[in-house]
């Protein structure tokens, strides 16, 4: 017998669980589904980002950069170490750990919201009334129906054209999660978010780490200036970045892999590497979902298509986060889930794309939120800037990380904050006081008037204001 409900989620990523929550908040009676398994074989909500992406990787980012910190900073503190070594398996073990404790963190959310769980997969079987009755959905033995569906089954790694992932030698971000031991040479395959990420790791722990990037330009949808200053940091870290490469055949066997690949000036070159991370973009989840069942209109990557609601082809049926257009970052996938549960509910759910901010926790971080220089250029938006070092900022300098600046974009008329973008220690936490500034419609002299706390970060972005109007005060 079919189990009812007034909702059911399919998935339970970012988008998925906080999408469940919000509609169980706002009275509704919701079944979460979701097949992600830990180690035991048991439930691990999530998604890709709490079990093979966002939290472990920055649990091993935190642990390679203690590593590196003592063995290459902890002398200038005073602070002397000998015979200094990694256990890779203990790592491991404390990122598993920090993925298991978010597992369940949500677990506990569904119980404490009064959200049904099923683990198991989630597809369609058959539109009731042609929806208008809603949607039967099948997970394991288990028949659930329920008049709204909202979907949010994430992505997978793309892998390349004829080398599949074997996440022993060849692999995606989850094989790049569970590297036993420290690569003598990392090979990677794109220069994205996930593999300057995994690459930083390694590089930390002492693996040679080669970049192949087939754009000409390093971090594209990034600011170019803050970019440059990040390629700066990076090369001078020891990471090699080889830019307009293209990639041939690669051959995978036992004792490594083989790249062969033409540089910029189409000269031939061959990488051989222990492991090879291939970062090349992500392809929405939408295999097994069972959706020509219904006739859930998907485009052609396999995404679902949805309109600026959320809202697919069918009544009911909604679809939020990596399966739907838009950036694919977990964060955009939750307000998305928000969004939805409250459209539901007859309010008015709102995700503003350009107030999404953007981050790569490497080491300067960057992080980043509206337009770009060359976007306001290529839209021929007249704009000042103004830019701020971290060299010139005292916590900085007391952290000993004065690497990268704030910087600032501001209409030229009005000054309204066009865009912030920050290369630098903890640009993943200042970037919020941009998003903030921005929501608001705040000017550039807005947040060059309000007091920040001395000595902090947060004052480079002070000064990055003040620098619109060519006012600094400590540069």
């Amino acid at each position: 017998m079919a189990k009812n409900f007034d909702l059911i989620v399919i998935g339970a990523g970012p988008g998925g669980y906080i999408g469940a929550i919000r509609a169980a908040q706002l009275g509704f009676n919701v079944a979460c589904i979701d097949e992600w398994k830990n180690g035991k074989g048991g439930p691990a909500p999530g998604g890709t980002c709490t079990n093979v992406g966002c939290i472990p990787s920055k649990a091993l980012l935190q642990s390679s950069e203690h590593f590196e910190h003592a063995g290459h900073a902890f002398a200038d503190h005073g602070i002397a170490l000998k015979d200094l070594s990694i256990d890779v398996k203990k790592m491991l073990a404390r990122k598993d750990k920090v993925v298991t404790q978010n597992n369940e963190g949500i677990l506990y959310l569904f119980k404490k919201n009064k959200v049904s769980f099923f683990h198991g997969r989630g597809s369609f079987v058959k539109a009731l009334d042609g929806g208008l009755g809603g949607y039967e959905i099948a997970v394991g033995d288990e028949t659930l129906t329920a008049k709204q569906v909202l979907v949010a089954t994430g992505s997978s790694a793309r892998a390349l054209p004829g080398t599949p992932f074997d996440e022993e030698m060849v692999l995606s971000n989850d094989g790049a999660l569970r590297i036993g031991d420290v690569p003598k040479r990392l090979g990677l395959i794109g220069s994205g978010v996930i593999g300057l990420e995994m690459g930083s790791v390694w590089r930390r722990l002492g693996a040679e780490v080669t970049v192949l990037e087939a754009l000409p330009t390093f971090l594209g949808a990034v600011d170019e200036q803050i970019a440059k200053e990040a390629h700066k940091a990076f090369t001078r870290q020891g990471l090699k970045i080889e830019l307009g490469v293209k990639v041939g055949a690669v051959k995978s066997g036992k004792k490594g892999v083989s790249v062969e690949y033409s540089d910029a000036k189409g000269e031939a070159h061959r990488l051989d590497v222990d492991k090879l991370i291939v970062s090349i973009g992500r392809v929405p989840n939408t295999t097994g979902l069972n959706a020509e069942a219904v006739g859930l209109k998907l485009d052609e990557r396999g995404a679902i298509v949805v309109d600026d609601d959320c809202r697919s082809n069918l009544p009911g049926v909604w679809a939020v986060g990596d399966v739907v257009r838009g950036p694919m970052l977990a964060h955009k996938a939750e307000e998305e889930g928000v969004a939805v549960a409250e459209r539901m509910a007859g309010q008015h759910g709102h995700v503003d794309f350009n107030l999404v901010p953007w981050v790569i926790y490497t080491s300067p971080e960057i992080a980043w939120v509206g337009q770009t220089e060359q976007q306001l250029k290529a839209a021929g938006r007249a704009y000042k800037a103004g830019s701020f070092p971290f060299l010139a900022n005292g916590r900085a300098r007391a952290l000993g990380d004065t690497t990268g600046m704030v910087k600032f974009l501001a209409d030229a008329a009005s000054d309204e904050i066009l865009g912030v973008h920050i290369v630098g220690p903890m640009a993943s936490e200042l970037i919020s006081e941009a998003v903030v500034a921005m929501a608001f419609k705040a000017s550039a002299e807005d947040i060059a008037r309000i007091c920040h706390a001395h000595p902090s970060l947060s004052e480079a972005t002070k000064e990055a204001a003040l620098a619109v109007d060519k006012r600094t005060l400590n540069f």
